[in-house]
């Protein structure tokens, strides 16, 4: 009776013992994948070595905070990783919360996007999440390696015939803005039946084929400034902004030495310098410059006051004041 007693307690505690052991051995499991598959590769040529008040860079990519999080999107982003896993600690109970209102909010995403090169600018962010606390971002990429090299190509061979070592800052940017603009047309098709045979929409357009959209315009003098040393971002303003049906626009901002040698971020707007005119004429226009916000928001206002300015500060901070 007591052998029989011993067996059936024996059966229960190894029950128990796999009911308990199995779970332990997945948290265990998930301890020891945390601290062994975080793989960091090198960033590709286009990563830009600044942060910003909005975002930053890190290298370290354990996260114990919405900033961290968002840090570390924009490194993996401006690093140009196709792919990139990290890991919630354990101490930062609302993790997985935060990964999930970033990677659910499209102008949270958009406004990051622009603080990259162009070249590293995505078209998606894909956010995959596992309740141990894996996230892993797979990033795909607007520019494929072939345009990326036609475009860097071009540029470079443009840089050498445009700008020359005794320029000033102020008239490098002019010759490009006028350059750009002098050779580029609104791509009103793609505007109006948001559909068009052009690439307008990235620097391909207007670089080789005569045609851009405003995001075309604006990525191509990105690469330019770029190019040229000169730190730089793009503003976006978003549907939200706008009081009439839009889809919205986007411009650069750039950090320059005004005239009495003090430097400061400043609009540039080539869309608006080269606006569509009734009769097809060609225009070129200096309203939106290098110009501050308070003088970009003058110009909108010489005739029909324009909306498309109307950006939200809190993405870009740089110029909330």
């Amino acid at each position: 009776m007591k052998n029989i007693i011993t067996i059936i307690l024996c059966s229960i505690l190894i029950g128990i013992t796999f009911y308990y052991l199995n779970p332990l051995t997945n948290k265990l499991s998930n301890i020891i994948s945390k601290t062994n598959t975080l793989v960091i590769n090198e960033a590709n040529n286009y990563k830009k070595n600044n942060s910003y008040l909005f975002v930053s860079l890190t290298d370290d990519y354990i996260p114990y905070s919405y900033q961290d999080i968002l840090n570390i999107y924009y490194s993996v982003i401006n690093n140009g990783w196709s792919q990139f896993t990290f890991y919630c600690p354990s101490e930062y109970k609302d993790c997985l919360e935060d990964v999930e209102k970033i990677s659910g909010d499209n102008l949270i995403l958009t406004h990051l996007n622009n603080y990259v090169h162009p070249f590293n600018s995505f078209t998606n962010v894909q956010t995959l999440m596992k309740e141990s606390g894996e996230i892993t971002l797979n990033v795909y990429y607007l520019y494929d390696e072939e345009k990326i090299k036609m475009i860097d190509n071009k540029v470079n061979e443009l840089l050498n015939s445009l700008i020359t070592k005794d320029m000033s800052d102020f008239d490098k940017i002019k010759t490009v803005h006028d350059y750009i603009i002098n050779n580029v047309k609104y791509d009103v098709e793609r505007n109006e039946e948001n559909t068009s045979k052009y690439n307008s929409y990235t620097a391909y357009g207007p670089l080789f084929e005569g045609l851009a959209t405003c995001n075309g315009y604006t990525d191509l003098m990105a690469i330019f400034l770029t190019k040229m040393g000169f730190n730089n971002y793009k503003i976006a303003t978003t549907p939200e902004e706008i009081s009439y049906a839009a889809t919205g626009h986007i411009w650069n901002a750039v950090y320059v030495q005004d005239e009495e040698g003090n430097f400061s971020w400043r609009h540039l707007d080539l869309t608006w310098d080269d606006p569509v005119s009734s009769d097809g004429k060609d225009n070129l226009f200096h309203d939106y410059f290098l110009v501050t916000t308070e003088g970009m928001h003058s110009a909108d206002n010489k005739g029909t006051a324009i909306e498309e300015h109307n950006f939200n500060p809190r993405y870009y901070l740089e110029f909330m004041n």
